[in-house]
């Protein structure tokens, strides 16, 4: 007798179906919507969806991801001037999506998930509601009838206030209409599938009223009755294409990186992240090559799915199905959406997408991520946004380094007689002659902290004879050449001052350092503990020795 396919297994298959189908109807609207935003044919962004969402769901690690377009990347691709110049604009977003694919491909396989770490909540709290006031500022032409001239969307919004009688009254309650409807159908049984009723609904009365003024996706772009098939992207645009397929696939994969956390595979295992990249830029290239537009796990669309019943990733497969059937019997239909119908949705994305709670989190942290969060959300609203993303990241990359710096600490450990475990205290302000002083540095000691380091070590002075400072390093695998420079004049003021220092808990690392840049002679042999594997134990014995050639000078 032969098997059933697994994909359609009578455990999981009705459900997966039906959350499949929930999924891919509510996407039609939702991915036209985010073509829109991008400024390109609705249809690229259908293409894509049709193509990534099954792709990403067989490639990704994650069970439950869905690989769509999404609106911040939308936000991005309506910045790029070389796909909307002239009459290469499928060929040259069919390219952008290859790129973009290819550099996901690439994070997944050299495994550099981790490095999404160091880009702070702060710079992403800032930037995601960037883009969300963006989404919802950038539908008001759509929305009122009136396009105005600026090209800032902030700018364009305080235009539209302007010209409050250049507004299209019947568009706009088309909009409104549209608005009032999705959200309050959303808390009925339609849930999601009350965003398809709305729209759908709204621009069904357009029909019964003859509104001619309203538009409607026909009139900006052509809905092939169709499948797509596959074509050669624009090779000569790579070059114009690179940084936004970089940026593209950065905020790709910090939307998606979150899904893996939240929603655990079936058999109770996480998800592998590098493999979830891998996943997206192999749906990314998928959807290239079919015309399609980039795109990310979308968290939105994920929590649809899930929360419609999907028990397997077949569920985000038959929601590609879904689009490819909607393609070929209701072509007509989807060209007959209103247009200000698909600016509602995004206006609802849009307000939803905003997140006060966060923000309100990050501006209690601390004046830091204050100004953080701030400097990305201004950079968001008025720079293109492929260029806001690197922003964030270098704003984050040097947070983090000067953040690593500040926190570099020197403290001085004292062991009280008939006691095991020392106290811990501040370094004394000066080397005391005839003592014996410990010391322990915590953070950072690479070259941007040694200037703190220096600072807290406590200074050589004319009284200063007979001293010796030990440094515990056991904490430290690896030194920046400026602190060994650090290490090695301390070292020579002391013993211009018939002193020494001592380093303790050195590791074979720090040793072979202190060996390669000759600083091991200018310490002294004899002044370096190599670490053992008892915690201490080198520590303790620098300590006692250095007790003993200070008692030799009384």
């Amino acid at each position: 007798m032969p098997r059933t396919p697994k994909f359609l297994g009578t455990k999981t298959f009705a459900k997966d179906a039906i959350a499949g189908l929930t999924l891919g109807i509510q996407s039609i609207p939702a991915a036209m919507a985010t073509g829109v935003l991008a400024g390109v044919n609705p249809v690229y962004a259908l293409y894509a969806v049709m193509v990534a969402t099954p792709v990403g769901a067989l490639a990704t690690s994650s069970a439950f991801m869905s690989v769509q377009t999404t609106s911040a990347m939308a936000l991005l691709i309506g910045d790029v001037p070389a796909v909307h110049a002239g009459q290469d604009t499928p060929a040259a977003l069919s390219m952008l999506a290859i790129l973009t694919g290819v550099i996901m491909l690439a994070f997944g396989l050299l495994k550099l998930g981790s490095l999404l770490r160091f880009v702070s909540n702060a710079v992403m709290v800032g930037f995601i509601n960037g883009v969300a006031l963006l989404i919802v500022l950038g539908q008001l032409p759509a929305l009122t009838g009136y396009a105005s001239d600026e090209a800032n969307k902030v700018m364009a919004a305080f235009d539209t206030l302007m010209h409050p009688r250049q507004v299209e009254a019947k568009t706009l309650a088309i909009g409104l209409l549209t608005i009032l409807l999705i959200v309050q159908l959303e808390r009925t049984r339609l849930k999601s599938l009350g965003i398809v009723v709305a729209m759908f609904g709204a621009s069904a009365l357009v029909w019964l009223l003859s509104w001619d003024s309203v538009g409607q996706v026909r009139d900006i772009a052509a809905i092939a009755d169709g499948l797509p098939r596959p074509a050669l992207p624009l090779f000569s645009a790579i070059p114009a294409l690179l940084v936004p397929a970089v940026s593209l696939a950065l905020v790709g994969l910090v939307q998606g990186a979150g899904i893996g956390q939240i929603y655990v595979n079936p058999d109770g295992k996480y998800p592998d992240s590098s493999r979830d990249f891998t996943g997206q830029g192999a749906a990314n290239i998928a959807a290239g090559l079919f015309r399609g537009m980039p795109v990310g796990g979308s968290i939105s669309a994920t929590a649809l799915v899930h929360s419609a019943g999907a028990r397997s990733r077949f569920a985000n497969v038959y929601a590609g199905v879904t689009i490819v059937v909607a393609l070929l019997v209701f072509s007509r239909l989807i060209a007959a959406l209103a247009m200000p119908a698909l600016a509602a949705l995004l206006v609802v994305v849009g307000f939803k997408a905003i997140k006060p709670a966060e923000v309100f989190m990050v501006w209690k942290t601390g004046p830091t991520q204050r100004l953080v969060m701030t400097a990305t959300f201004v950079a968001t609203l008025i720079m293109p946004l492929q260029f806001a993303v690197f922003w964030g990241v270098v704003l984050s990359a040097a947070l983090f380094i000067v953040g690593q710096s500040n926190k570099t600490t020197v403290k001085q450990w004292v062991v009280q007689p008939g006691e095991i475990l020392p106290l811990e205290k501040d370094p004394p302000s000066r080397v005391e002659p005839g003592t014996v002083t410990v010391l322990t540095a915590y953070g950072s000691l690479f070259y941007a902290a040694a200037p703190a380091f220096e600072r807290q070590l406590p200074q050589v002075t004319r009284e200063t004879d007979r001293a010796v400072v030990i440094l515990a390093l056991r904490a430290p695998t690896e030194l920046g050449s400026r602190l060994i420079e650090v290490i090695g004049h301390y070292s020579r003021r002391l013993r211009q001052h018939g002193s020494r220092l001592v380093l303790a808990d050195v590791c074979n690392t720090v040793f072979a350092q202190l060996e390669n840049t000759g600083y091991i002679d200018c310490l002294g042999r004899e002044n370096v503990y190599r670490q053992t594997e008892r915690v201490g134990e080198s520590t303790v014995q620098a300590y006692e020795h250095a007790v003993a050639w200070v008692g030799e000078g009384a």
